[in-house]
């Protein structure tokens, strides 16, 4: 059998791992909480309390697969050195890194992976140059935008009253299942030592954006600031398209 191991499954990182059983891989998983041990188990993966920030001894059995997934919200980046010599110490090969769009300066037009757009001072940046740093496994960076999907509902992203700011600004927006897809296509091509953005194919205004998903819900129409200097960036997904002939299934208008 195929043997992944996938740090965080959480919101993403869970549903990804019950696929990837379905697909005959051997999948350990790991969370934080010890109440989602037996969540893990009946989703038939091999469950692994790890923290990062207070990595333990199991780590090593964690780490027994030849590809490791990072699905983690934490952007510390000096967890990530210990995590890091860990790896380095393993059967991994491979990394494949979730990280965020939000690597991205905003400037106001279309934002491609080779046109150097990353912010030096954004953590995310930091911990993608780390992993890619290593002589001793391949990382491909998956840099996805604002997720949605599921319990994951725009409309309810602000809270009834709550103003919206910078209206006329673009969005940036994946559903989970689009994830999950592209994931799974990755790893099965093997394409490795690549950085993609993945986002839906539009970029609606956060106005168009966020009145779609009320008048969706049966909600009242959201409240926006007046507009004003919109600042905002539209990230590119035609690499990620051209690379895995991959269509998104889900967009956003």
């Amino acid at each position: 059998m195929k043997k992944v191991s996938v740090l965080g499954c959480g919101w993403l990182g869970l549903p990804l791992a019950e696929q990837l059983v379905k697909l005959n891989y051997d999948v350990k998983g790991s969370t934080t909480s010890d109440r989602r041990l037996d969540l893990l188990a009946r989703g038939g993966i091999d469950p692994y309390l790890v923290d990062i920030g207070h990595i333990s001894e199991n780590i090593h059995r964690f780490l027994e697969s030849p590809t490791l997934i990072i699905d983690i919200p934490t952007s510390n980046s000096r967890d990530y050195q210990e995590l890091l010599s860990h790896i380095e110490d393993s059967m991994v090969v491979k990394v494949l890194f979730v990280s965020s769009t939000s690597v991205y300066r905003e400037v106001n037009r279309v934002v491609t992976e080779e046109a150097g757009l990353e912010s030096p001072e954004n953590p995310w940046t930091l911990i993608e140059k780390l992993l890619c740093g290593s002589p001793v496994f391949q990382t491909t960076i998956v840099r996805f935008g604002g997720l949605i999907g599921f319990d994951r509902n725009p409309a309810h992203f602000y809270p009834p009253g709550k103003s919206i700011p910078a209206p006329e600004s673009k969005v940036n927006m994946i559903h989970r299942d689009d994830c999950i897809s592209i994931i799974e296509r990755i790893l099965k091509r093997g394409i490795w030592g690549e950085s993609f953005n993945c986002c839906a194919d539009s970029h609606p205004t956060k106005r168009e954006f966020y009145t779609k998903a009320a008048r969706d819900a049966e909600l009242q129409p959201p409240i926006f600031d007046k507009p004003g200097q919109e600042s905002y960036k539209i990230i590119s997904n035609a690499k990620i398209k051209r690379y895995l002939d991959f269509e998104f299934a889900h967009d956003l208008i």
